[in-house]
């Protein structure tokens, strides 16, 4: 978890499934599939809960190379392209410059970086400032694309971190 994240966060499926047995209905929940791009094996499942904090994201990726992976939100929920450039540019409708989303200026698609261990798998619970997805302001992200770049992202260059090619993408649905 980031530093911003709650210490004792529930992951999004016990969130859910508690408030669904208590009668709740539960919270707004989103989830993106990861399919690999074109000589790609990197897949997995991004899920994205609406809280009061903010929209928790729960990621668990496989088929990574071990170490540091650059990871977004993009501006359209397209992954036909074989590398995933139909997806386009990070999501920013704030126009801010590429960052770090735990300081400073930052796209609201930046998200921190997924590690992968020694096996290629990488596990990532933050909480997302801004966004949201209930269908309410310029943050929305459903409908937008997710993707999984090769390489660290070094949170400098701009507008895209230099994080590399892009090895999975998933399109950020609502789950009923």
């Amino acid at each position: 978890m980031n530093a911003r994240s709650p210490i004792l966060a529930l992951p999004a499926t016990l969130l859910v499934a508690a408030c669904s047995a208590l009668g709740l209905g539960g919270p707004v929940t989103a989830e993106a599939p990861l399919a690999a791009t074109k000589g790609s094996t990197v897949s997995g499942t991004v899920k994205f809960v609406e809280g009061d904090a903010g929209v928790l994201v729960e990621a668990r990726v496989t088929g990574l190379a071990p170490g540091k992976h650059g990871f977004h939100i993009h501006e359209k929920g397209d992954c036909s392209a074989p590398d995933a450039t139909s997806a386009g540019g990070h999501f920013n409708p704030t126009g801010e410059p590429h960052g770090s989303p735990e300081r400073g200026a930052h796209h609201l698609g930046d998200m921190p970086m997924l590690i992968a261990d020694a096996d290629g798998n990488a596990r990532l619970d933050t909480i997302l400032e801004g966004v949201t997805i209930n269908g309410k302001g310029e943050g929305n992200i459903v409908g937008r694309g997710v993707i999984v770049h090769a390489a660290a992202d070094d949170f400098l260059t701009q507008p895209t971190g230099n994080s590399g090619a892009r090895v999975a993408c998933g399109v950020i649905a609502l789950r009923k």
